[in-house]
């Protein structure tokens, strides 16, 4: 005789926290793509109550209080257009995003910081045009030298990126999550293969 011992489906809940909203500007693109445009699930129910937003698609999740019940929004979409900068920012993350989190000179992508290609000791800069992401021995190796005195040229010779630019190479980088309901607003507006 076989006793079958009835095992409980446990259904593991789903947090809140676990479920922030991808938003979207009115044209339907993400305000940004590295780092996505992602709201809390608190700054995406405080948006649709204040009529900023419009809701395109829920999680299965749904918050309640004594008088209210709402299915927390996946995607949500401006109903205002906010006119992206033209100019990124000139930070070390933007430097690393447009050198795709890449040593210019060896490829490796591991101990990044930045390099003036010309020297500072040489009258270079700290701007777009001058500066490369590096890993830390090749920084100490090419050190306050100029590129051909020591055979280290980067592979792509640093330049000012456009918006365009860093939402491209962003793309090459998704977050670890990624919401099923959001694919279809990461991806729509890239080139298609011949």
């Amino acid at each position: 005789m076989t006793i079958h011992v009835h095992q409980p489906h446990i259904h593991h809940p789903v947090s809140p926290e676990a479920c922030p909203a991808l938003v979207l500007n009115a044209d339907y693109r993400p305000l940004s793509y590295y780092p996505l445009s992602l709201w809390s699930w608190q700054d995406a129910i405080k948006a649709v109550f204040l009529d900023r937003v419009n809701i395109i698609s829920h999680y299965d999740k749904t918050v309640r209080s004594p008088t209210f019940e709402m299915q927390l929004p996946s995607v949500v979409c401006l109903k205002t257009y906010v006119k992206p900068s033209r100019h990124p920012a000139f930070t070390r993350f933007n430097v690393f995003l447009r050198d795709r989190f890449t040593c210019q000179y060896c490829g490796s992508r591991d101990d990044l910081t930045f390099d003036h290609v010309i020297p500072r000791s040489k009258g270079g800069q700290t701007t777009w045009e001058n500066v490369v992401a590096a890993c830390s021995p090749c920084n100490l190796r090419k050190g306050d030298r100029m590129p051909r005195q020591v055979g280290m040229i980067p592979h792509q010779a640093p330049y000012a990126p456009s918006v365009s630019d860093l939402h491209q190479n962003g793309r090459l980088f998704p977050p670890n999550y990624l919401h099923e309901s959001w694919m279809d607003y990461l991806y729509w507006d890239s080139e298609l293969e011949p």
